[in-house]
Order: structure tokens, then C-alpha cells, then sequence
């Protein structure tokens, strides 16, 4: 492949690498990296796609893998000092300025509860917008574990933002009261 042919590909395909790895790790600098060696994988081995599955099957199939990478070395990283240590040091200000853009951004910080294995496959689908079949083939699994935990992680997904949208208030199915 040219420099140019492989330049192209990457551009055609760089929004979507970074959305599929911002939404598997929800952070910016994590995101970032995991971007920036999904982008230096394909350069480094893109002569070794064999063409049995789409392009982007085995690109997402980097991406997926990279950002998987990045949790597992987030994992082993030190962890910065609690929270409420933190809160205590900014002023009032700042912790409203902080309280704001959490509230605006509920769903990232849901989809970042929803278990791993759950959210990669709801990101692949979803944000990917890929079928069950490429999902199966990029996470290695069935379809039939794809769906499930495509469901489960729609599902729990439901479930916290449900339970932690301001201002609303879930329907319950109890049978003791009526529904018109």
C-alpha cells in the first residue's frame, strides 16, 4: 500500500477509531493513546490483512484491542488520591463548575458503569455501528454472546441512568398501583 492510500484509510477511519476508544475507556488521554497505537498498528501491519473479513472489521479489531490494552494499563497505574481529598482543596466555584459538566455528560459517565465486556460490545455496536456478525468476529465470540451482552449492557445501561437522572422518576411495574 502507498503512503497515500494508507494515509487516506486512516483519515477515512480516524473519527471512528477515536469514538470507539473515547467510549470503551471514557477518558480523553486514554482515548488519545489508545488512538494514537491503533493508528501506528495499522500503518505497521497493514500488509498483513489477509481480506477475509471488511477493512474495518479488522481496523475496529485494533482499535477494540488497543483500547483494552489502555484498561489494563490504567489498571496498574497508581490511583490519584480519593475524590473527596480532592473536593476539599477546589473552592465552591470550582466544585459547581465540576458538578455542571457532570451533569451534562451523565451518559458518558452511565456508559463507563456499564461492565467492560458489555460496553466494547455496546460501543461496536452502537457507536460503530457494526453488525453482530463483525462484532463476533472482532471480540472473538458468538453471536449469540454478542446479542447477550449487547442486551445486558443495554440493559444496565437503562438501569443508572435511570437511577441517576436528575429529575426523573422511574416507572416501576408495581402491581399495587394503575397505569392509564
Amino acid at each position: 500500500m502507498t503512503p497515500e492510500a494508507l494515509n487516506d484509510l486512516l483519515r477515512e477511519h480516524y473519527s471512528m477509531i477515536r469514538a470507539v476508544c473515547w467510549r470503551i475507556l471514557t477518558n480523553d488521554a486514554d482515548a488519545d493513546d489508545a488512538t494514537q497505537n491503533t493508528l501506528m498498528s495499522i500503518a505497521r501491519r497493514i500488509d498483513s490483512f489477509d481480506g477475509r473479513s471488511e477493512i474495518s472489521t479488522w481496523i475496529y479489531r485494533i482499535a477494540t484491542n488497543a483500547a483494552l490494552d489502555e484498561v489494563r494499563r490504567r489498571r496498574r497505574r497508581p490511583q490519584p488520591a480519593q475524590e473527596e481529598t480532592l473536593l476539599h482543596v477546589v473552592d465552591s466555584r470550582s466544585e459547581r463548575a465540576i458538578a455542571s459538566i457532570d451533569s451534562t455528560d451523565y451518559l458518558s459517565v452511565a456508559l463507563a458503569q456499564v461492565p467492560e465486556d458489555f460496553r466494547v460490545a455496546l460501543v461496536l455496536r452502537d457507536v460503530a455501528d457494526l453488525d453482530y456478525e463483525e462484532i463476533g468476529r472482532i471480540l472473538n465470540i458468538p453471536i449469540g454472546t454478542v446479542r447477550s451482552r449487547i442486551a445486558r449492557g443495554r440493559s444496565r445501561l437503562a438501569d443508572i441512568v435511570g437511577n441517576s437522572t436528575p429529575g426523573t422518576e422511574r416507572q416501576t411495574n408495581d402491581p399495587g398501583t394503575t397505569s392509564s
